[in-house]
């Protein structure tokens, strides 16, 4: 179903396999909610996915996703970081690149992986030679101005999402501001308003990794 390289852990391209995006930001900024939320609607779509969590030293987000009954549990594997969670994502992404080789080789016909970092800051990014693509994820209840501080994540993410946008007038968020000031820092690159308790906005995030990273109509 798509034109991505499946990665070998020297970072090598080998064989077309599953699309691997990464999905990053602060802690409670809402990157499991948005997994929980995407999975049915890629599903439907007829997109084969799985998925990867990532946390400090527990297998929590793993094993909500497990509980949820909107994935099979084969298809979610955790990896423990063990130190600051951008270190697994970017410095040395091995134990990923490993587990996302994993569920690839016991997953026949998979399109999309999933890779969800463990809450991280500003400056948290992924690296290219783990993921095709990658998200994120800031809330508006973190503040207005977090656009302006220009964090290398907010700057550098292939999609931004900022949620929980029903918040902002109980945060006193302008939240048409906040959005110009996130497109006018992203310099044209896309940006995306959600709320990941009702959905909205979710089909938007969906349409993104269906058209620019599966290359689907």
């Amino acid at each position: 179903m798509n034109e991505a390289s499946s990665r070998s852990l020297d970072g090598q391209a080998e064989a077309a396999g599953a699309a691997r995006i990464g999905i990053g930001g602060p802690v409670g900024s809402g990157k499991t909610a948005l997994i929980e939320k995407l999975i049915p609607v890629l599903s439907q779509r007829g997109i084969s996915l799985a998925v990867v969590t990532n946390d400090l030293v527990t297998r929590e987000d793993a094993e909500r996703l497990k509980r949820s009954g909107l994935i099979d549990p084969a298809r979610v594997a955790a990896v423990e970081a063990g130190a600051c969670p951008h270190t697994v994502i970017r410095e040395d992404p091995t134990l990923n690149i490993a587990a996302a080789d994993d569920l690839e080789a016991s997953l026949p016909g998979l399109d999309l992986i999933i890779i969800e970092s463990g809450g991280d800051n500003l400056a948290s990014t992924f690296s290219l030679d783990l993921v095709d693509w990658w998200i994120f994820v800031i809330d508006v209840a973190g503040g207005d101005d977090i656009p302006r501080k220009r964090g290398p994540g907010i700057l550098q993410a292939d999609l931004l999402v900022i949620n929980k946008a029903d918040l902002a007038p109980h945060v006193g968020v302008d939240i048409e501001a906040m959005g110009r000031e996130a497109a006018e820092v992203r310099a044209g690159k896309p940006l995306v308003f959600t709320n990941c308790r009702t959905g909205e906005g979710v089909d938007a995030v969906a349409d993104a990794i269906a058209h620019d990273v599966l290359m689907l109509k």
